[in-house]
């Protein structure tokens, strides 16, 4: 349980073009925050926005929530993210993720099969390439290095990295791959929390993590009169995600609800988007629900929420949704103090 929460904001994915968040980063710095976070999935990539806000700033760390593994063999994640940390002076907090087979396969035409053994293998070979202690070999089966019978040879990074330890989350909503995150990394980034039913989801897969670990949750914060109108806004993005952000078969957002105790609503809830019936999808969410794994409402609200999350496993707060200086300020003396 963490009495002092820190404090993050986590921009998403960039998707337009105006859509330059410089100034928000700025402000965010000023303020205190710990940490900007950016995203990818089949759009903007996670690193370039990052690169564009670390060259404008000189404190604020720098996330990627997270970076997709298939969308880059290790070495060339290894090596953006040890060029990156270079140049931000040691800022980078690298998060990577499996991502789901309608991306991975869907996407990047590679298959999904095995992602915690893939996952563990990548960042091994990750950490191999910063240490540089000899050239870089892996026997796979994932991501065999150098190739089985070609006329390759192992080699090491030219670059000397600043940090030969760079601090790696994985983004993990499956209680084993939660457990792979303890074992493995110095961080989590839990997509839908809800703070009340992290203990019970995930203590067993936190028992292992390390001091220090950081569950860094995502949390969509709405400062507003009209709850309603806050809570329909969660709601539309859980419609896309349980609905929608997966295939029929296998949809890790539906299972992650399911394991929050509402399995009977998550199975609708696809049910109806698939149909091309989402008004009625939007509808069947629960509104305890979305406002379990968010803070919405009037500051006084929020503020109460806040104990909720302080009493969780839950280390950093990355709040999605804020973009301007007064509301940035107001939830930074909420969570602060």
């Amino acid at each position: 349980m963490a009495d002092d929460l820190r404090l993050g904001l986590n921009l998403g994915y960039w998707q337009r073009n105006a859509d330059d968040a410089t100034e928000v980063v700025l402000a965010a710095e000023r303020l205190g925050y710990e940490s900007v976070w950016t995203a990818e999935a089949y759009g903007s990539d996670a690193f370039t926005p990052l690169a564009w806000y670390g060259a404008r700033t000189s404190r604020i760390k720098l996330g990627t929530s997270v970076a997709q593994l298939s969308a880059r063999p290790p070495v060339t994640t290894a090596m953006t993210a040890m060029t990156l940390d270079h140049l931000t002076g040691g800022r980078l907090l690298l998060g990577v993720g499996a991502s789901g087979p309608q991306v991975v396969e869907g996407w990047y035409g590679r298959p999904f099969a095995a992602p915690l053994a893939r996952t563990r293998e990548y960042v091994e070979i990750m950490r191999k390439v910063w240490r540089r202690e000899e050239p870089v070999t892996s026997p796979g089966p994932h991501y065999p290095l150098p190739l089985p019978g070609g006329l390759g040879k192992p080699l090491k990074l030219i670059t000397h990295p600043l940090r030969p330890d760079i601090p790696v989350y994985l983004g993990a909503e499956g209680p084993k791959n939660v457990a792979l995150a303890a074992e493995i990394g110095q961080g989590w980034l839990p997509l839908f929390a809800f703070p009340e039913k992290i203990e019970a989801m995930y203590g067993d897969a936190l028992a292992g993590a390390k001091p220090g670990f950081d569950v860094a949750a995502m949390v969509m914060v709405v400062v507003t009169e009209d709850l309603r109108a806050a809570l329909d806004g969660v709601k539309m993005m859980l419609t896309l995600y349980i609905g929608g952000m997966g295939a029929k078969t296998r949809n890790f957002h539906a299972d992650i609800i399911g394991r929050m105790g509402y399995a009977e609503e998550a199975g609708r809830i696809q049910e109806l988007y698939l149909a091309g019936r989402r008004d009625e999808a939007f509808a069947a969410i629960p509104d305890e629900l979305a406002d379990g794994i968010a803070l919405l409402g009037p500051l006084g609200r929020i503020r109460e929420r806040l104990e909720l999350w302080r009493r969780s496993p839950v280390t950093t707060l990355l709040v999605m949704g804020p973009r301007d200086e007064p509301t940035l300020r107001a939830v930074r003396d909420l969570v602060l103090g």
